[in-house]
């Protein structure tokens, strides 16, 4: 690491170590975005699933509101990186090696990728590719088991490291 960035990481977990205020706040940014991006996108999903066996029009008005929850779910996701990255560089030496944290950081990609493919299918179902509704469907498992799963990999970064 150049020095200059080597200096700026030192300082950095020195400030964040010496500072309960500034941890709370970090961690309280990171798990609140992680409620409203993880709940919004939840809370889609679970819609999409039951719009599953509805007509036509409610599958529609289902698209328009996984189109809402973009918003929120990216906003949310942008929050989680900037204060995931701060806990990061503020104890590089455990999550560099830490096994479980490289989980998580796998499974946040497979999210990022699960996220593309979602808006690939919602345009396709919004050009009347009705088949495009099966990769919806798909996408809302997907995203339920990864957000459970990266919550649960988060919880085990703080407990078995």
């Amino acid at each position: 690491m150049p020095t200059a960035l080597a200096e700026l990481v030192s300082r950095w977990a020195s400030l964040y170590s010496g500072h309960a205020v500034l941890r709370t706040i970090v961690i309280f940014a990171h798990v609140g975005a992680l409620v409203g991006a993880g709940g919004c996108a939840i809370a889609a999903d679970r819609g999409t699933l039951l719009a599953a066996r509805k007509h036509d029009a409610e599958r529609r008005a289902q698209v328009e509101a996984i189109a809402g929850a973009h918003r929120v779910v990216v906003a949310g996701l942008s929050l989680i990186v900037v204060s995931g990255l701060l806990m990061l560089t503020a104890d590089l030496d455990t999550f560099l090696y830490s096994r479980v944290f490289w989980i998580k950081m796998g499974l946040v990609g497979l999210l990022l990728i699960n996220g593309a493919v979602l808006t690939s299918a919602e345009r396709r179902f919004r050009r009347g590719e009705q088949q495009a509704w099966a990769g919806l469907r798909f996408t809302a498992i997907s995203s339920l088991a990864l957000w459970f799963l990266i919550t649960f990999a988060g919880v085990g970064l703080t407990n078995v490291g």
